[in-house]
């Protein structure tokens, strides 16, 4: 049995409609507005995510994760 791929863009089309998905979608935006302020500062510094987690004396992985919001 084969899968056709379904693009993202429809996916979150059709999400939208849903009410629930909006909210929590919205209860998020603190958490994509801070992941969005790392990757800005961290690329303008040039600085690595390894580095970063160096200086803030956490793992690269967690990094990762924060600017994965």
């Amino acid at each position: 049995m084969s899968h056709k791929p379904i693009p993202v863009e429809k996916s979150f089309a059709k999400w939208r409609k849903n009410p629930a998905y909006r909210a929590a979608y919205a209860a998020l935006d603190e958490e994509f507005t801070l992941a969005a302020a790392l990757i800005e500062a961290r690329t303008s510094a040039d600085i690595s995510q390894e580095e970063i987690a160096r200086r803030m004396r956490t793992s690269q992985p967690a990094v990762s994760r924060l600017e994965g919001g």
